[in-house]
């Protein structure tokens, strides 16, 4: 298959790039930047030049391919605080690709997360298809209405899908959450967490990850709503003291006030309690995480590191 990959050069995407390509598909790479362009080029794949903000690029991209896997989603604009203009291009470049997609029976898969989906129990994969009030108007639901016009696509010949990640996906060379978590404890001297630090956040390991995206493209029905979940939920506090043991720094609890020093723009994130369990995609696709978890990295020093260098 010729597969169309947005966020080809990111974090995530270029572990699902190379997935592809070791399966033996032919990629196809966005990148907005020749620094990106030559990293797509260099892992072996085809380059697209444009962004989110060219929807008609986009799905002339996507007309041409067999299949979309779309990742990339513009972060910077949205912890910037505007999240709402995030999701608005993002719903734009969907409605795009999937207007180019339809009566193709082709697969569109959309990235999305799990975050925020439920409250005092695991979100499934049957979260946030019909969501409430509060949640409609959180970031998590700006998110989930893209998933919901992505997997209405299914009424117009188009096999897509909603893959929806932890705010971890982690390995070596993660530059993500965790690691900006971890050099906030390196400045600060103290690995925190918020209250008693039992909130929980579910995890899964970057090639766990990239795989299940490969098996929703070759293989996901229409109208299907994955979970790559690894670790279905690690306490804050062991997360905490993970970096703490790493770092040789103290762990501490940390009012609500206090958090929004140490953690910054992440207060709010680190304070979420958002299990999640990925039962139901494991069924479906026969998807097991192989990866190591969470804490197993970070007691492999890959945050550590990072945030000392």
């Amino acid at each position: 298959m010729r597969i169309f990959v947005t966020g080809a050069s990111g974090w995530i995407g270029s572990a699902v790039v190379a997935d592809l390509l070791a399966a033996g598909h032919e990629v196809v790479g966005l990148a907005r930047s020749e620094s990106s362009a030559q990293r797509v080029e260099a892992a072996g794949a085809i380059v697209q030049r444009g962004d989110l903000d060219d929807p008609a690029g986009l799905a002339e991209a996507a007309r041409h391919s067999d299949g979309v896997i779309h990742l990339a989603f513009q972060h910077e604009i949205a912890f910037s605080g505007n999240f709402a203009g995030a999701a608005g291009v993002d719903r734009r470049a969907a409605e795009a690709m999937g207007d180019a997609l339809a009566g193709s029976d082709r697969p569109f898969v959309l990235a999305s997360g799990v975050l925020g989906l439920s409250a005092g129990r695991p979100a499934t994969e049957h979260d946030g298809l019909v969501p409430d009030a509060a949640v409609r108007s959180s970031p998590a639901g700006l998110r989930s209405a893209t998933g919901l016009l992505v997997l209405s696509l299914r009424g117009v010949g188009v096999r897509s899908s909603v893959l929806r990640f932890p705010p971890t996906v982690h390995g070596d060379g993660d530059h993500g959450f965790i690691a900006t978590i971890a050099d906030a404890a390196r400045q600060r001297g103290v690995s925190g967490y918020v209250g008693d630090g039992e909130n929980r956040w579910p995890a899964v390991h970057v090639s766990d990850a990239a795989r299940l995206a490969r098996l929703a493209v070759e293989s996901a029905p229409a109208g299907s709503v994955l979970h790559a979940v690894g670790d279905e939920g690690v306490t804050f506090k062991d997360i905490a003291a993970a970096l703490g043991r790493q770092l040789g720094v103290p762990t501490a609890s940390l009012s609500p006030t206090e958090a929004a020093e140490h953690f910054s723009h992440l207060a709010h994130f680190v304070a979420l309690d958002s299990p999640a369990t990925a039962t139901i995609t494991s069924e479906m696709l026969g998807w097991k995480p192989t990866g190591p978890g969470l804490l197993e990295d970070i007691d492999h020093g890959h945050y550590t590191r990072q945030a000392q260098a």
